[in-house]
């Protein structure tokens, strides 16, 4: 299968920086890179706080913000028929107000900084999909008890099987997400602050100051740690209960300009379809469509996935051209379907966290970055009790319960057999787990041949690690961490690589 991408990684304009080379003190350190980090960096720089920045990758925002498809809505991805039942209408409004917020902190930014992101302010659109008229029947009384602004309108502006009647919300927004922080990090740096890729963080220890370890023995003391890497690293056991990691799909078709509405698009369907568009050399647009979601390391069908989304748009866009990316990223779901942003949970001092962002990853950043940074500076935020993450949703008691059996059941992984007896079993190019006495391995065969073992157990909390052939890595079912083929930690909550089993020496040597 040829090599995932999304549209802006192929297209990065981000930059390295250098890895964190001594111990260092600053009054805020900040680890992540993507949206939420960044964010919070310009922010707190431009208040005039000393800021640094630590990524384990190789240049900023090359994370999930790199694989997302850049909707800024303030349309719930939950719906609000959701939220109102778990947290209640105030909950609800609130939370429209605060993704609004963000939509119009990245307008502000863009325009003060004079960021060419090709920022735009497009309609939205909710949709019936085969579950039909039911859910968009409860999003209209909804909203129209929550004083929301929307339009019952005829049908969806697609060129075919427009299924009708939909929903339209006003004042959405896109971007070019990587235009937009390669610029951001810029200004970071004129502001005073610092950066660092290539620098992991395996342990931060709250306090008054706070500690920051990387895994080259270097530490960053800082009055305030804001851990901003979209799983919940190192901010307390509670929080991964509270967290679910799952995968979305999408893919990128090349289509005539203006052939589709700029505007964002969602379906009704559990789990929901989602559309935007955006402009690409010779005057075209790429129609980027998602969905297919499923519980991370929980699923071994993703080239099918990919096949489905493209059979789903080629019966409402039939002038849709070949397939020119598929991708998949990663989205962490609450039982409340609202962010976890604020001070980690626990005896943390000084330790904040943004995470949960449910599908709205975003808008969900942006506004925990204000909300952080509003805290770390002392200020009100009429947001900060909707988002804490030390809240008790009593009506999502039962989605709570049910995510963390889920997570309970795929312990149940150590007492299987492997995929297959050995290697010899395993196609170039594809991974297997491989029981070898009372341990699993994690074994990849590469294109020549070459066969990589690892312990097939996570390293943050134990699970087991499941193959994901259509983006080659090792995906935890239990948490979400992800690793490449041969065992480098990608994303958290692991904070270090999949442990490698030496191979024995061959005879006679």
């Amino acid at each position: 299968m040829t090599p995932t991408s999304s549209p802006w990684s192929v297209e990065n304009p981000a930059r390295a920086a250098a890895p964190l080379a001594g111990d260092t003190r600053y009054d805020v350190c900040v680890v992540g890179a993507g949206i939420a980090g960044l964010t919070t960096a310009y922010l707190l720089a431009d208040a005039g706080k000393s800021v640094v920045v630590l990524d384990s990758k190789s240049k900023v925002a090359a994370g999930e913000t790199e694989v997302t498809t850049a909707h800024l809505a303030w349309v719930i991805d939950d719906r609000f028929t959701r939220v109102a039942q778990v947290r209640g209408d105030e909950a609800a409004r609130l939370a429209a107000e605060s993704h609004q917020s963000a939509i119009d902190l990245i307008e502000a930014i863009s325009k003060r900084e004079r960021i060419a992101c090709e920022f735009k302010r497009v309609d939205g659109y909710l949709f019936p999909g085969a579950d039909g008229p039911d859910a968009l029947r409860d999003e209209m009384v909804t909203m129209t008890r929550l004083g929301l602004i929307f339009e019952r309108v005829d049908r969806v502006p697609f060129p075919a099987n427009a299924s009708g009647p939909a929903l339209r919300f006003p004042d959405n927004g896109q971007f070019h997400p990587l235009k937009y922080l390669s610029d951001l990090a810029a200004v970071i740096r004129m502001r005073g602050g610092v950066i660092h890729t290539e620098t992991r963080v395996v342990d931060i220890r709250s306090g008054a100051p706070c500690t920051v370890h990387t895994d080259t023995g270097r530490t960053v003391t800082a009055g305030a740690v804001v851990v901003a890497t979209g799983s919940p690293f190192d901010t307390g056991t509670t929080m991964h209960f509270k967290v679910a990691a799952y995968m979305t799909y999408a893919i990128g078709l090349e289509v005539p300009a203006g052939y589709v509405k700029h505007a964002l698009y969602w379906d009704t369907e559990d789990p929901y379809h989602y559309v935007r568009t955006t402009p690409i050399e010779g005057g075209k647009d790429l129609l980027i469509v998602g969905g297919e979601d499923h519980k991370t390391g929980q699923a071994s069908d993703q080239p099918e996935r990919w096949a489905r989304l493209e059979a789903w748009t080629r019966e409402r866009f039939p002038a849709a051209g070949a397939v020119r990316h598929h991708w998949s990223g990663e989205v962490f779901e609450t039982p409340d379907g609202l962010g976890m942003i604020g001070l980690a949970p626990g005896w943390r001092q000084n330790v904040y966290v943004i995470t949960g962002d449910s599908g709205m990853g975003m808008t969900h950043g942006t506004l925990g970055a204000r909300l952080v940074s509003d805290l770390i500076l002392g200020r009100t935020n009429p947001y900060a009790g909707l988002y804490a993450p030390s809240r008790w949703a009593p009506s999502a008691l039962k989605t709570l319960l049910e995510e963390n059996v889920n997570i309970a059941a795929q312990y149940t992984d150590w007492l299987t057999g492997g995929e297959v007896k050995s290697a010899d079993e395993i196609p170039p190019g594809q991974g297997a787990i491989v029981r070898r006495g009372l341990t699993k391995l994690a074994v990849y065969k590469d294109d020549r041949g070459g066969v990589h073992e690892m312990s097939a157990v996570c390293p943050h909390l134990g699970g087991i690690v499941q193959w994901n052939p259509g983006e080659q890595t090792w995906d935890c079912p239990c948490h979400g961490s992800r690793f490449g083929c041969t065992g480098e930690m990608r994303h958290g909550p692991a904070a270090s690589d999949l442990t490698p089993i030496e191979q024995p020496a061959p005879a006679g040597t």
